[in-house]
């Protein structure tokens, strides 16, 4: 089996930038919204085609993964902006006592994801562009992440003194920590990207 890097990834995804996803789906086999009904992981799977992925079977060298996510854009005015908060990934309380942040599962997601932004034409569009690939290629000692570190550093050690139910969406500059889940008694809390966060890793992609 033919194994693609993640710059391979981004490579063969910035070839279809411009493009609209939904006719390329269709063109794969993919299903949007033909059954009456919205396939909800249409996006990824195509997404995952055109990087050359079979789907499910993601695999990158020496053992390390990357993961392909979909961010929806609109214009507000003249101005396109993310129309959503990104979910990074699940909180486990345990591990993010026992995590520094470049130790944390929060942060090997960051620094492996490919962010694919799309414009957002409404529930159920017939269209759907790829407007640009992104990812997070930043030093460790660069202000972004020094900023993103200070925000995990705060809801870890808010974690630890007051309890998880103190975790909120209020905190954090560029990260946030918020309920996940069905319903709003929903007890689970997952590490969100701000649009200010996602806005920020598209504006400075090449």
């Amino acid at each position: 089996m033919k194994i693609i890097t993640r710059a391979n990834a981004i490579k063969n995804l910035k070839k279809y930038v411009g493009k609209d996803l939904r006719k390329l789906a269709l063109q794969h086999g993919i299903t949007t919204y033909e059954t009456g009904k919205q396939n909800k992981g249409w996006k990824g799977l195509i997404l995952e085609r055109l990087a050359g992925l079979e789907t499910n079977v993601s695999k990158a060298p020496n053992g390390l993964s990357y993961e392909l996510k979909s961010v929806s854009f609109r214009y507000i005015g003249d101005k396109l902006t993310p129309k959503e908060t990104m979910a990074i990934t699940m909180i486990n309380p345990e591990e993010l006592k026992k995590h520094n942040f470049f130790e944390s599962h929060c942060w090997a997601k960051l620094k492996s994801m490919v962010f694919c932004a799309v414009m957002w034409h409404g529930q159920n569009s017939e269209g759907a562009e790829l407007l640009k690939v992104a990812s997070l290629d930043f030093a460790e000692d660069d202000d972004l992440i020094k900023e993103i570190k200070a925000d995990y550093d705060f809801i870890r050690e808010k974690l630890i003194k007051k309890g998880f139910k103190s975790l909120t969406g209020k905190d954090g500059k560029w990260i946030q920590a918020r309920t996940k889940g069905p319903g709003h008694g929903s007890i689970s809390r997952a590490f969100y990207a701000r649009t200010g966060l996602v806005k920020k890793i598209f504006e400075t992609a090449s």
